[in-house]
């Protein structure tokens, strides 16, 4: 099968079908500002939403066949027990952690730069930052001909599935498409589509693409005036519909299909933003929920630093929670035992020698991860 070859000199397209997409742009617009509505009603949107930004870095690093679970992520984050790089488990769960970093790093670096190829150039060195392809340039464009395609294992350049931009184009297509990044659209939810499609279909990196394009969605939301936090993640829905996904993006540029591509992704767009309505509701009932139950088993002037503290760290060490939960440490110690006793909290890793027990919020998880765990 000859490969796949970057569509070099059709970026942007001219031929969209609107008609085809005009149906779909109206419920996705709808669903991103029903989300938007919620999240502008959430009373502290930093700590409710914290939870859903490590799914999407569990989520969006799956996509490339990185398997580390939520609960793996913050024990692992809990416990502090990353040295040991050589075990598989814990190279991933580093990986997971530095597609948090950046784009936590993205989210800060907009107050002061604009969506552009210097954040993303930056935001991509921390995610490759010791990890699988940390010796791949990170932060930089591909330099050398003939060292980047997409294929199953053991593919080359010959048999591969997909070959992208060619180096010498490279820079002048990152250009244009930095440029288009900031034209006013007929729609912006189409114009994202088109970005996110069009920076994985010139692979500017030697790795970390894919995590890259996808971190890039919630950012362009955001700097758009899309949503008032950039906290919408759309991999959850990819990571499902992975060979649609997939198929999709080849189809642009083998076949010119972008209408059928910006169809894909407007749909994935109202789904995951209806998913995460329904989330942010269970969320913050669960926050109401709970903040009643502490206030009533604690009897505690500190039950809102409590809340706080186990949402933004569903899983956290005993001693963590006494050292750097700003309460008093009897009061620490005795407000956790309380919360064990009365079933709020839930020990998952017991205390052994020098070890501290580590604790689980189990249902918050339960909500995140959209299954029961425990």
């Amino acid at each position: 099968m000859t490969p796949v070859r970057y569509h070099s000199g059709r970026f942007p397209p001219q031929d969209l079908d609107w008609q085809r997409l005009a149906p779909l742009i109206g419920p996705a617009h709808a669903a991103v500002a029903g989300y938007e509505g919620m999240l502008k009603g959430l009373p502290n949107a930093n700590v409710l939403l914290s939870p859903l930004a490590s799914q999407e870095a569990v989520l969006s690093s799956r996509i490339e066949g990185i398997q580390t679970t939520l609960t793996e992520l913050l024990t692992f984050e809990a416990e502090g027990n990353l040295s040991d790089a050589s075990a598989q488990a814990k190279a991933d769960v580093r990986e997971v952690l530095n597609y948090r970093l950046a784009l936590d790093a993205a989210i800060d670096m907009l107050k002061e730069i604009p969506l552009s190829q210097r954040l993303v150039r930056a935001s991509h060195e921390i995610l490759m930052q010791g990890v699988r392809g940390y010796n791949k340039a990170p932060g930089n464009y591909r330099r050398l001909p003939d060292t980047c395609w997409i294929g199953p294992p053991g593919s080359t350049l010959e048999t591969a599935r997909y070959i992208p931009c060619p180096v010498e184009e490279l820079n002048s297509a990152m250009d244009m498409l930095e440029s288009y990044l900031h034209e006013e659209p007929l729609d912006t939810l189409v114009q994202l589509a088109i970005v996110h499609a069009e920076f994985e279909a010139i692979h500017p990196f030697l790795d970390g693409n894919g995590r890259m394009g996808r971190l890039i969605v919630p950012l362009f939301m955001f700097t758009k005036q899309l949503l008032s936090s950039p906290s919408f993640y759309i991999s959850e829905y990819l990571e499902s519909h992975r060979e649609e996904y997939y198929d999709g993006l080849l189809a642009v540029s083998r076949d010119g299909d972008w209408t059928g591509w910006c169809v894909f992704f407007l749909n994935a767009v109202t789904e995951q933003a209806r998913a995460y309505q329904e989330k942010v509701h269970e969320l913050l009932a669960l926050y109401d929920d709970r903040k009643e139950q502490i206030v009533e088993a604690t009897h505690s002037q500190y039950s809102g630093k409590i809340l706080d503290w186990i949402f933004a760290r569903p899983i956290f060490q005993t001693t963590d929670f006494v050292k750097n939960s700003d309460i008093p440490e009897p009061s620490a110690r005795h407000i956790l035992r309380v919360l064990r006793d009365r079933g709020l909290l839930k020990e998952i890793v017991k205390s052994r020698g020098r070890q501290p027990a580590t604790i689980a919020f189990v249902d918050l998880l339960n909500i995140v991860e959209g299954r029961r765990l425990f």
